[in-house]
């Protein structure tokens, strides 16, 4: 089983980790810079990761700035999940094709090269269970999810700072990872640039056996812990959690969702970087000859007219009525159907 001693790595053995990650045909994907933001996607390696960058975000404001040093996960969480890796926003299902007078029907299957995660926060974390509850845990398992997330090898990172619109303090989250993960790394930049390691599954344990790290000192475990607890006491947000489910259904026609609904755009931005919002829609497209026909799943949303639609009309037709169904699903119903909030305390839709 994995060893409860905390282990170290330098800057050299964290490449040499992820060389190893590809030798054993993972294909890496983590946090980069891209298009202003720091977003989620295929790197190659240390270097492609935002070294010496961190972001600054507000209620509707993302900006990223430099830091004063070469951290590589010094920042709290970019735009985009882990979500889009296990339940892509788009995906073909199947596909038919005439020939000879019958049909040759071609099922998607997932990628084969496994995804190693690099740099999953706790709130992400909590939210790939909750996604796990729905795609893999319910009564109906969605083959392409099941096949994408069992072989995924999760690299997490404590955080050591919090963002402007973080709170999973408040939905007991994070910032601590304390489950899901491979390897956990929690960065220290005082001195040499080093990292706690903490190993979670016997993989995990397994690779890091083999770039031989040596264990980590009692001051950085210390330094370690130190730096989770600033980012506890750093949060942008706090959020009465426990109050809020019985708050939300005594006031299901409080004037607030009016005024929400007048300012409100229905752009959907907020249920799209939710990582764990799960709608989706099925569209069947052909060609123009008519020889192929596909069948397509893509990321939906209960702030569009047709997510609520059936014979005659949608039920939710209003902004009020659409934001209103999102929120207190996320945070009231979704408990009862789940067990728990379906809020991380992530502060994306802030953002």
């Amino acid at each position: 089983m994995p060893s409860s001693e905390r282990l170290l790595l330098t800057m050299t053995s964290l490449r040499a980790l992820c060389a190893a990650l590809q030798r054993e045909g993972y294909q890496l994907v983590g946090p980069t810079v891209r298009d202003g933001a720091i977003v989620q996607a295929e790197i190659q390696g240390v270097d492609d990761l935002p070294i010496g960058w961190t972001e600054v975000q507000e209620a509707g404001t993302y900006r990223l700035k430099r830091r004063t040093d070469g951290a590589l996960f010094g920042y709290s969480i970019g735009p985009q999940s882990a979500k889009q890796f296990f339940f892509p926003p788009r995906l073909r299902l199947l596909q038919l094709r005439r020939k000879d007078g019958s049909f040759i029907v071609n099922t998607e299957m997932a990628p084969s090269s496994p995804l190693a995660l690099i740099g999953v926060r706790s709130c992400d974390l909590h939210a790939i269970e909750v996604q796990d509850r729905v795609f893999l845990n319910g009564p109906f398992v969605d083959p392409d999810y099941a096949a994408r997330r069992r072989k995924a090898f999760v690299v997490a990172v404590n955080c050591g700072q919090a963002g402007g619109t973080c709170f999973c303090v408040s939905m007991n989250t994070g910032p601590r990872v304390t489950f899901g993960f491979d390897l956990c790394l929690t960065e220290l930049l005082d001195g040499e640039h080093r990292f706690v390691v903490d190993v979670g599954s016997e993989r995990g344990a397994q690779l890091l056996a083999s770039l031989a790290p040596q264990g980590a000192s009692e001051g950085d475990c210390r330094e370690a812990n130190t730096a989770v607890d600033r980012a506890a006491a750093g949060m942008g947000r706090q959020f009465e959690a426990g109050a809020v489910k019985d708050l939300l259904y005594r006031n299901l026609d409080h004037p607030q969702w009016d005024d929400v609904a007048s300012r409100c755009l229905s752009c959907t931005n907020c249920t799209l970087v939710c990582p764990t919002c799960f709608c989706a829609t099925v569209e069947d497209v052909t060609d123009l000859g008519g020889e192929t026909a596909e069948r397509w799943r893509r990321w939906d949303s209960c702030f569009t007219l047709q997510h609520s639609y059936v014979h005659g009309g949608s039920v939710r037709p209003t902004t009020r009525a659409q934001y209103r169904q999102w929120l207190v699903h996320k945070l009231a119903t979704w408990i009862d159907q789940f067990g728990s909030s379906g809020c991380v305390g992530c502060g994306r839709c802030i953002t």
